[in-house]
């Protein structure tokens, strides 16, 4: 989970304008996959990568300048190369979602620049925190428009 205010723009923020917004979903998905396996040096370290292939925004409530926010990711499910995860960055001044992504993201070896294969102790923990997130006492709406093939 990554916390923290929404910066001041004429009084109110738009997500899809904002850098420190958008770092604020990116950088909470890319926090939440180090317990996975994936460190965000894993360039660096493993020469391999996340790359996004899809994404969908919905805008579903304004954040205010100075409103307290956090991220939560929520993993749907996985192939052998790629995973679908619901984003949400919630306004926590307002107790409510403000914006949701759905993503469709890609293991890749960095050497051949092509997917490949999660790694098994990867593949292992992402499915574990799939099952977790099965669980979760709300549901999972996505856009219909994407899923994993």
């Amino acid at each position: 989970m990554r916390a923290g205010r929404a910066p001041g723009l004429r009084g109110h923020q738009r997500t899809s304008e904002h850098p420190s917004l958008r770092g604020h979903r990116l950088e909470g998905l890319d926090e939440s996959l180090v317990d996975l396996g994936i460190p965000m040096q894993w360039p660096n370290i493993a020469g391999q990568a996340v790359f996004t292939a899809e994404h969908h925004m919905t805008y579903v409530h304004e954040l205010r300048t100075g409103d307290r926010l956090s991220v939560r990711v929520r993993l749907l499910g996985r192939s052998d190369r790629a995973v679908h995860a619901l984003v949400y960055l919630l306004d926590e001044t307002h107790q409510r979602v403000s914006f949701v992504m759905e993503e469709i993201f890609l293991h890749v070896d960095l050497e051949s620049r092509k997917t490949s294969d999660w790694p098994a102790d990867v593949a292992e923990k992402i499915d574990a925190q799939i099952k977790k997130d099965a669980d979760l006492p709300f549901e999972a709406v996505t856009s219909g428009a994407m899923a994993l093939r």
